[in-house]
């Protein structure tokens, strides 16, 4: 049973507990002893953090609220205490924790997001592990609802499947496999899933997709996830597009496999955050219309595999000259796009481990967001990024970018020049689209190679709590 976020309004007797002070305010800490307090000012004197009290039957820990300027730095300050905290929770074994806020600045729930994610394991093929025995993590005080914190536990779980399926090995993911992941997801969520097979790709004319299925011996899949509430906010959906490769051996266009090929069962991260956030989405009831889209295949060099040279003509009915096999991302999604238009939607965005151009232009720190979105629609995405610490950078789509991607035989080529190859890419998908649309590249953030604080090591499942924050905060402005 993974750990849950619940709430209650105050802290019962003898229970495990986190405090949340500032520096000076340690007499706030009920029931301390002077010896407790005395050890506790020594320990802040020599300008600790954190302060462990054993009292046998149960345990005290104090942290000591960060200073820093931004409130979106002071949030993830909380996070990043809490990680430091897990370690000590898992050490000591602790099954229940509560937290107590005594700063009034809304902390507990930071802290308790840092403890809850970094307490993710994925174990299933572990046949001896210690794992945590951390069940509740008991979030209190009046400033929160039990609604509120209901939410909360839901998107975090949604965090937790997101990276479930992402560290899920390939050899038990197939677009099949994904596909009935889906199903059930929807089935526990409550939301409707289709899934539409090779014969029905093939009549919907999805030539991105079925090319760079060619040399698979699996099918693709195309899935059509959909919330819509009778009390549904939005007259247009909004819908999320992810990309769905389950494994990527570049194909004819073969990459290496140290540090590559080896990490490719992640590059459908983007179709498990979409399914990370529709389940966050019908589990929180939220009233709005959300559709998402997700083509899948593995993409190989076996079998009629699709060539460096070949012409395709895609959804839309533009034709693409493939120039590299392992551009084959932007294929499928084209098709998902061009596909999305028949919704007439009132804003998409793609979610994917696009180019390994946005990891180099702004590593593993942030997305690389490109779109025709208003520019209102970008500033409430910077805003949830600001709130979740998912942040992004937008780089543009200017005309000019538009000739790295020009073909001397068909409409456009799949890749453009070795510089901005992150834009063109984003170019190439911008041809597909006819709506306001957002493209997010989460090649740096999705799957990391070393652990990296509550975000932890592999999976991260990366702008789940971005663009629920992001759903959130639009049900909260149409209310105001």
């Amino acid at each position: 049973m993974p750990t849950q976020l619940k709430y209650n309004a105050s802290v019962a007797e003898n229970t495990d507990v986190v405090y949340i002070i500032q520096p000076a305010d340690l007499g706030l800490v009920p029931n301390l002893s002077d010896a407790e307090k005395n050890f506790a000012q020594s320990q802040l004197d020599s300008k600790g953090k954190m302060i462990f009290i054993n009292r046998y039957t149960y345990k005290i820990y104090i942290v000591v609220v960060p200073e820093k300027k931004t409130m979106a730095g002071y949030q993830e300050e909380l996070r990043l205490a809490g990680h430091g905290l897990q370690k000590v929770l898992k050490t000591d074994k602790v099954k229940n924790i509560a937290i107590s806020d005594l700063t009034a600045s809304n902390a507990a729930r930071f802290v308790a997001v840092g403890i809850f994610l970094s307490n993710y394991e994925f174990l299933k093929y572990k046949s001896k592990s210690t794992p945590s025995v951390l069940e509740s993590i008991l979030i209190t005080g009046e400033e929160y609802t039990e609604a509120e914190v209901s939410n909360l536990n839901h998107v975090l779980n949604g965090v937790f499947l997101t990276r479930d399926l992402v560290n899920e090995p390939h050899n038990f993911q197939s677009a099949e496999n994904l596909a009935e992941e889906f199903v059930k997801i929807g089935e526990d969520a409550g939301f409707q899933t289709e899934v539409l097979e090779m014969t029905q790709i093939q009549s919907l004319k999805m030539g991105g997709l079925l090319s760079v299925n060619q040399g698979s011996i699996d099918p693709p899949t195309f899935t059509i996830m959909e919330w819509k509430p009778e009390n549904a906010q939005n007259k247009k959906p909004i819908i999320l597009v992810g990309k769905g490769v389950v494994y990527d051996t570049g194909g004819l266009s073969l990459k290496p496999t140290p540090n590559s090929m080896d990490l490719m069962k992640s590059d459908m991260a983007g179709a498990g955050a979409v399914a990370g956030i529709m389940y966050a989405v019908a589990k929180t009831k939220l009233p709005l219309h959300i559709i998402a889209l997700v083509p899948a295949t593995d993409n190989r060099p076996g079998g009629r595999a699709y060539a460096p040279g070949d012409v395709i003509t895609m959804h839309s009915g533009k034709t693409v000259e493939v120039l590299n096999t392992d551009a084959e991302g932007r294929l499928i999604l084209a098709d998902a796009l061009s596909f999305a238009s028949k919704y007439d939607p009132e804003l998409v965005i793609d979610f994917a481990t696009l180019t390994g151009a946005a990891v180099r232009a702004i590593g593993k720190e942030a997305m690389a967001m490109m779109g025709t979105a208003s520019e209102e629609v970008k500033t409430q995405l910077k805003i949830a990024g600001e709130h979740t610490y998912e942040r992004m950078i937008e780089f543009p789509l200017w005309d000019e970018y538009g000739k790295h991607i020009e073909s001397d035989i068909a409409d456009i080529k799949n890749i453009g020049m070795a510089e901005a190859g992150h834009i063109s890419a984003g170019k190439f998908l911008e041809h597909f689209t006819s709506y306001p649309w957002i493209h997010l590249d989460i090649a740096g953030t999705a799957f990391l190679t070393a652990p990296d604080s509550y975000r932890g090591k592999h999976a991260t499942g990366s702008a789940v709590r971005l663009i629920y924050d992001f759903l959130a905060a639009k049900v909260k402005s149409k209310k105001a």
